[in-house]
């Protein structure tokens, strides 16, 4: 297995099956969450529903970056976003994030082992591995605060 088909399989483990670090993933946390557990505010903690849009923000931002060259994300940027407020609206940013996250690794599988140690658009953002393997790991940390939040939920 080549380094990218690795880091690829690490994105896709995270986010679209597999358990092979915290025992579960996004796929499997978020289908049993209906829009009401989604949008569930505790305290002054976010909802499940936000972290999963700020995780996909970053999927979606990395996956356009790889296509285009051009990092149009900012960190300012990546709370903010149009509330959802139905059931049909919950499944649906649902499937656009399996989608972009699949694209996004099949991008990633794509990438000659010589890249990956190449700077990420530019210099100051690192090396593509390095990108890839933070946003996995920040994928990993929300991913403990939706399972955490899910059993308070319930």
């Amino acid at each position: 297995m080549t380094p990218s088909n690795q880091l690829a399989k690490g994105l896709r483990g995270v986010v679209l099956g597999g358990n092979q670090i915290a025992n579960t993933n996004y796929k499997e946390q978020l289908q049993s969450v209906d829009i009401n557990k989604a949008t569930k505010k505790i305290d002054d903690l976010n909802t499940i529903s936000l972290l999963a849009q700020h995780t996909h923000y970053y999927i979606e931002g990395v996956r356009d970056a790889i296509v285009e060259g051009n990092l149009a994300i900012r960190d300012k940027y990546s709370f903010k976003f149009s509330q959802i407020r139905s059931q049909k609206d919950w499944l649906d940013f649902l499937n656009k994030f399996w989608k972009d996250t699949e694209e996004l690794a099949q991008l990633i599988d794509a990438i000659p082992e010589t890249k990956l140690r190449e700077h990420f658009i530019a210099e100051r953002y690192g090396s593509y591995t390095q990108n890839i393997r933070t946003m996995i790991e920040h994928c990993y940390y929300h991913l403990g605060q939706i399972v955490l939040l899910k059993k308070m939920i319930e």
